[in-house]
This record gives C-alpha cells, sequence and structure tokens, in this order.
C-alpha cells in the first residue's frame, strides 16, 4: 500500500465522503486503515462489576483502502501517488505537481 501512516486522506466513498483526516493505523493484510474521527461506530460496553455502568462508546471503524485518497501537503489536492528512485530509494511523488510526498 502507497499510504502509510501519519498521511492525510480524502474520503472518496461512504457516510463520511468529502472529509479530510489523519491516518492513525494501517492494517496491510486486510487493507484497510484507521482515519482519525471518519466512519465512527457506537460499540456497546458491559459492565463488568457490581456498581459499574454499561455505556456506548464510539471507535473509529476501518476504511477500506480503495476508498481512501492522499492528498498532496504542496498543492493540497487529492491525487494518486507515483514512485520514483532517487539515490536509490524509492520516493512517493504527487502525480499532480510532481511534488515528493
Amino acid at each position: 500500500m502507497r499510504i502509510k501512516k501519519g498521511d492525510i486522506v480524502k474520503v472518496l466513498r461512504g457516510k463520511d465522503r468529502g472529509k479530510t483526516g489523519k491516518v492513525l493505523r494501517v492494517f496491510p493484510e486486510k487493507k484497510k486503515m484507521i482515519v482519525e474521527n471518519m466512519n465512527l461506530v457506537k460499540r456497546h460496553k458491559k459492565s463488568r462489576r457490581a456498581g459499574e455502568q454499561s455505556e456506548r462508546i464510539t471507535v473509529a471503524s476501518p476504511i477500506y483502502v480503495s476508498n481512501l485518497q492522499i492528498v498532496c501537503p504542496k498543492c493540497s489536492k487529492p491525487t494518486r501517488l507515483g514512485i520514483k528512485k532517487v539515490d536509490n530509494k524509492n520516493v512517493r511523488f504527487c502525480k499532480k505537481c510532481e511534488a515528493e510526498i
């Protein structure tokens, strides 16, 4: 996957379509990632001890990587990524403005 932890991405599909956020966690084997404040779902937490209250917790659910597009830090537009070799290292670059990411 070309999108990494810490990248700013835009959501292309789903209930949060059009919003941007930072990637918090990546699951490469499932091809999903968690984006902050996106795809929030409610989980029910049952009380475990006497006197403790059960509650509903809001947590971020993973989003499939094909529904996300990286936002270039230089031109601030959602773009596709390219990879080129610079000094024997692979470098990601923006397809629109050709800036390194």
